[in-house]
C-alpha cells in the first residue's frame, strides 16, 4: 500500500513530529511511505516557544518533503496536486488543534477528487484544550473529508461521535515513544544533571495553565509545611507567564525544593530527565490523553495523573501510579507522600514494565490496517 503522512515531521520539533516519525518507520516495514510536512508550521506571532526546529532529532527512514505553508492557501492546493500525481492509497493526518483544519481539510478534499485515495485522521483531540470561537466549525470541515478515524481515548471517542455521528473509527491507545534513547542509571542521570537530591518527581513538557503546574506547586507547598518534600524537577518551555510560577515558589520559600529547566528539552537529553526521576506527575486540569505518560512508561517510570480525559485509562490506580482528583492540591500531595512513605516505586515499576506491553507500535499498526481493511 502507498501511504503519505501529512503534517508535522522532521525538522520540526515536538511530540507530533516524534509520533509521525515512529508511525512512518513502522508503516514502512510493510508499506511504501512518504511524509509531506511544512515549510512554515506556525507564524512566529502565534508560536510562543523559542524555536520550532529540532535538527538533532533522528530523521525518519522515509522520504520527507517540505512544501506546506500553514497560512498560504496556494501551497495547500499545490500540495494536493502533487499528492494526486503520486496516487497514494491512503493519506494520514494527525490532528490536535483547529488552526490546521483549513490547511489539512483543503489538502484532503482536493487530493481525493477523482481518485481512490482514502483519508485517515488520527485524533489527538477533537475539542482543543483551549477553546475558541469557530473551533467546531473548522474541525467539522476537515473531518468531513475523512474516511476513517483513530481515537486514542474514550473521551476523544465521545467527542468524535458527537461531531461526526456516522464516523468509521476505532480506539487504539497511544503507543510508547521509543525515540528518546535508553534508560540510564538513576544516580548517573542525576549526577549528569547536577541534581543532588534523594527524591525527585518530574513535571515534563511545555507549560500551559491547563497542565496544572500551579496545582503541583501548591501540593509541594502543602507537603513542605509538614515535612521535607521530594524535589520537583520542572523540565519544559513556558507557554504561560513564567513569572507567575517562579513568584509562587519564591513567595512560599520553595526554592530549595523546585528546579526549573525552562527550555525545550532536546530529543537526545529526554532520557536523562526521566531516568533521574522516581515518578512522573501530570496534574492536568484538562486532557484527552498525553504522550508524556507513554514516555514515562518507555523508561519504566510510575506516573501520578489527574482523573481527566483518558489519563486514567492508561495509568492504573495503585498499580502503575495513582489517579487523583483534578484541581485538588491536597489530594495530589497525599498521593505523592503515599508513593514515598509506602515505598511504591519498586512494585509500580514492575507493573509498568508489564502494562506497557499493551502499547506497542506493532499493535497500533495492526489496528490501523484492520480499520482500513488491509489484508
Amino acid at each position: 500500500m502507498k501511504i503519505i503522512i501529512v503534517g508535522t515531521a522532521y525538522p520540526f520539533r515536538g511530540g507530533i513530529a516524534h509520533f509521525n516519525a515512529l508511525l512512518a518507520n513502522y508503516l514502512a516495514l510493510k508499506h511504501q511511505v512518504e511524509i509531506i510536512t511544512f515549510t512554515r508550521q506556525y507564524p512566529k506571532l502565534l508560536f510562543p516557544g523559542k524555536s520550532q526546529i529540532e535538527r538533532a532529532a533522528s530523521q525518519p527512514d522515509v522520504p520527507i518533503y517540505q512544501m506546506i505553508d500553514s497560512i498560504n492557501p496556494l501551497s495547500w492546493y499545490k500540495t494536493a496536486n502533487i499528492i494526486k500525481q503520486k496516487q497514494p492509497d491512503l493519506l494520514i493526518f494527525k490532528y490536535w488543534i483547529p488552526f490546521f483544519a483549513p490547511c489539512f481539510g483543503t489538502i484532503a478534499q482536493n487530493s481525493k477528487k477523482n481518485t481512490n485515495t482514502k483519508v485517515l485522521i488520527i485524533c489527538d483531540n477533537v475539542i482543543p484544550h483551549e477553546k475558541r470561537i469557530g473551533d467546531k466549525t473548522l474541525t467539522k470541515y476537515f473531518f468531513r473529508q475523512a474516511d476513517y478515524f483513530i481515537v486514542q481515548s474514550k473521551s476523544v471517542e465521545k467527542d468524535l461521535i458527537n461531531l461526526i455521528p456516522d464516523a468509521k473509527y476505532l480506539l487504539a491507545p497511544h503507543p510508547i515513544y521509543e525515540i528518546f534513547g535508553k534508560k540510564i542509571d538513576k544516580s548517573t542521570a542525576r549526577t549528569t544533571l547536577n541534581l543532588n537530591f534523594e527524591q525527585i518527581i518530574l513535571f515534563f513538557g511545555y507549560i500551559r495553565k491547563y497542565k496544572g503546574l500551579h496545582i503541583l506547586l501548591e501540593a509541594i507547598n502543602l507537603i513542605a509545611k509538614k515535612t521535607q518534600p521530594p524535589h520537583l524537577l520542572v523540565a519544559g518551555e513556558f507557554y504561560d507567564d513564567e513569572n507567575t510560577y517562579r513568584n509562587y515558589v519564591r513567595q512560599n520559600n520553595l526554592e530549595k525544593y523546585v528546579t526549573f529547566i525552562s527550555d525545550y528539552i532536546p530529543i537526545e537529553k529526554v532520557n536523562l530527565y526521566f531516568s533521574a526521576a522516581d515518578v512522573v506527575v501530570l496534574p492536568y486540569i484538562s486532557a484527552t490523553q498525553s504522550g508524556i505518560v507513554q514516555i514515562a512508561y518507555n523508561f519504566d517510570k510510575p506516573v501520578i495523573v489527574t482523573d481527566v480525559g483518558g489519563l486514567s485509562e492508561v495509568v492504573k490506580n495503585n498499580l502503575t501510579g495513582y489517579v487523583v482528583q483534578p484541581e485538588n492540591p491536597e489530594n495530589l500531595a497525599s498521593a505523592i507522600m503515599k508513593f514515598y512513605n509506602e515505598n511504591k516505586e519498586p512494585v509500580f515499576t514492575e507493573n509498568v514494565i508489564k502494562e506497557k506491553v499493551k502499547y506497542s507500535w506493532q499493535y497500533f499498526i495492526s489496528e490501523l490496517e484492520r480499520l482500513i481493511e488491509v489484508r
